[in-house]
């Protein structure tokens, strides 16, 4: 079962919608845990939503408490508040990308996706990663191709994933390909 954590945003029935493809999904709101079905889950899903990390206490702590026990996926504030939960900071950017397609590259070798390989992504964001950013078995593994902001994370020994684009966006190319390959690591 995929338990999503819904931080109040218009994205998230379209996240459950994706991840239902590929197993039963419950939804809740972020201050309305089930912690029973919570706790019978086999993956958490951040979902998108406004504001920053730093105003979701609670998905702070399910993160901390989960982290390496359950498969975690941060997709846009859920990325941004993985990265804040491992001490990152977080700022606005200087350009807001609200349904804004980019060129994306994934970057790195220890990446679940092929080094080199570029697509389209959706961006729905006004916040970004400072760099530099280090926390031990985290890898920023995709950049923007043109300003190199980080747009994903992969910590394959404790299971955190995280996307700043959205895959469930039609914007993305291959937004499914990308839940599929993470839900079966």
């Amino acid at each position: 079962m995929i338990y999503i954590i819904d931080h109040q945003d218009s994205f998230t029935h379209n996240v459950v919608h994706q991840f239902e493809s590929f197993d039963n999904v419950v939804c809740n709101n972020y201050n309305e845990i089930n912690e029973n079905k919570l706790n019978n889950a086999d993956v958490i899903v951040l979902s998108p939503g406004p504001g920053a990390p730093k105003n979701y206490p609670i998905t702070s702590n399910i993160y901390k408490k989960f982290k390496g026990k359950k498969k975690i996926i941060g997709i846009c504030l859920g990325f941004q508040q993985i990265l804040y939960c491992e001490k990152g900071k977080i700022i606005e950017q200087n350009k807001i990308y609200h349904g804004y397609q980019s060129q994306i590259k994934v970057t790195s070798k220890k990446s679940l996706f092929k080094k080199n390989h570029k697509f389209k992504v959706g961006r729905y964001h006004s916040l970004k990663l400072k760099e530099p950013f280090t926390a031990k078995n985290f890898e920023i593994t995709m950049r923007c191709a043109i300003s190199n902001t980080a747009m994903a994370i992969e910590n394959n020994k404790e299971k955190v994933y995280g996307f700043q684009f959205h895959p469930e966006s039609f914007l993305t190319e291959n937004g499914n390909l990308l839940i599929k390959k993470i839900l079966s690591a």
